[in-house]
């Protein structure tokens, strides 16, 4: 494998599907190879010092990715500089960029000053947000153009860029991003760990997930009077921060549902793992929001791996994350009472809800496990 820089905004500390999938592919595959220049956070240092790949710390926020205005320029000057240093000091041979948008054109920008070949993941919302703009339409063309390879996170994404951005097939791939099995794993139901997270004696419908419009947790809340119907004891538990977060706890206040929803943030790793285990249903109730989708659905394949069902929404990716029918369920969420109809089948089956997520574990063990799939990855980076 060349010696490569990673360059992408979201890496760990920061939460996000893609910097977790950065950090278990690029952790697991020619450590020595790999130098990562990530965004900056309060808690960097903490991973930093731990982590097994030399990491640099750049300034790769910004409100503004356009060349129109002056912050933008100014932005990729300084970011532009940046990573060529890093890239030098380093002897870099490859980039790749963890989006399209802004990492792919800073990629565009450096094969074109240095002659450094890059590659560029693709997640779907990315491009399709771009699309919505002529500025931004442009800047990722020139991104989607100048890559030696276009690695889309499932064949949703990649339809989207043979179809919408024509992209050359031949460069134009999947991988879907996984989870690690031997961490993802299934437990007992444990009523000292449910009593401890304030689940006791409820069938928990678990959502995680960034708090934004099109992942709809404001759909699976309007169900609730419909699933209670059916369901007393239902909780809906909710994990995950985000700027819909004033609204949809207003929207629980004005329906009365106070007893049947509760909100989880700052939780750890293993405080998260229990709760996809104590669950007794996980659903991702994505719509289409204008032009974000969800891309592929890393949080399905995580709820899988510990053997529960899933259900989410028929938009994006998130039906490539399961065998529909057999370890989950696509449904129309933007309709709250098809949703609850669904949710209300799975919580009323024991045996069904049990069947499915061993299937669904099984399913992640052989094709979304992360050794199977950084292999995969591996191979075709020694390829280029």
């Amino acid at each position: 494998m060349k010696k490569t820089l990673l360059l992408s905004e979201i890496f760990p500390p920061v939460k996000g599907g893609s910097g977790r999938w950065f950090w278990e592919v690029y952790t697991r595959i020619a450590q020595d190879n790999v130098v990562v220049a990530a965004g900056q956070d309060a808690k960097s240092d903490e991973v930093d010092a731990t982590s097994p790949l030399k990491t640099y710390r750049l300034p790769l926020s910004s409100w503004s990715w356009g060349l129109k205005s002056l912050t933008g320029l100014k932005y990729y000057f300084r970011v532009l500089r940046n990573v060529i240093k890093v890239a030098k000091q380093n002897d870099i041979q490859v980039i790749h960029c963890g989006r399209c948008l802004p990492e792919g054109f800073i990629g565009f920008m450096i094969s074109k000053i240095k002659g450094i070949p890059y590659i560029c993941y693709v997640h779907g919302e990315d491009v399709e947000t771009a699309a919505t703009s002529r500025e931004l339409s442009w800047i990722v063309n020139k991104a989607l153009s100048g890559a030696t390879r276009l690695i889309a996170n499932s064949q949703n994404t990649a339809d989207i860029l043979l179809n919408n951005w024509h992209t050359e097939p031949a460069k134009t791939m999947v991988f879907n991003p996984g989870v690690d099995a031997s961490l993802f794993i299934p437990a007992p139901f444990s009523q000292e760990v449910k009593s401890r997270l304030g689940w006791e004696d409820k069938k928990v419908i678990l959502t995680v997930g960034r708090l934004q419009e099109r992942k709809g947790h404001d759909k699976l809340i309007e169900a609730l009077p419909d699933i209670i119907t059916r369901v007393p004891n239902a909780l809906y538990a909710i994990i995950g921060d985000g700027e819909r977060k004033a609204a949809l706890h207003a929207l629980v206040q004005d329906l009365k549902l106070e007893a049947h929803v509760v909100f989880m943030s700052e939780l750890d790793d293993e405080q998260m793992i229990q709760c996809y285990q104590q669950c007794d249903l996980f659903v991702l109730p994505n719509r289409t929001v204008g032009s974000d989708i969800e891309g592929f659905g890393m949080v399905l394949v995580e709820a899988q791996a510990c053997e529960r069902p899933v259900i989410a929404g028929d938009s994006g990716g998130t039906a490539e994350t399961m065998i529909v029918g057999e370890t989950g369920f696509i449904v129309d969420c933007t309709q709250p009472r098809a949703l609850a109809s669904k949710i209300c089948d799975l919580l009323e089956n024991d045996e069904l809800r049990e069947r499915m997520g061993k299937a669904g574990r099984k399913h992640v063990q052989q094709t979304l496990d992360w050794p199977v799939l950084s292999q995969a990855l591996k191979e075709e980076f020694d390829s280029l």
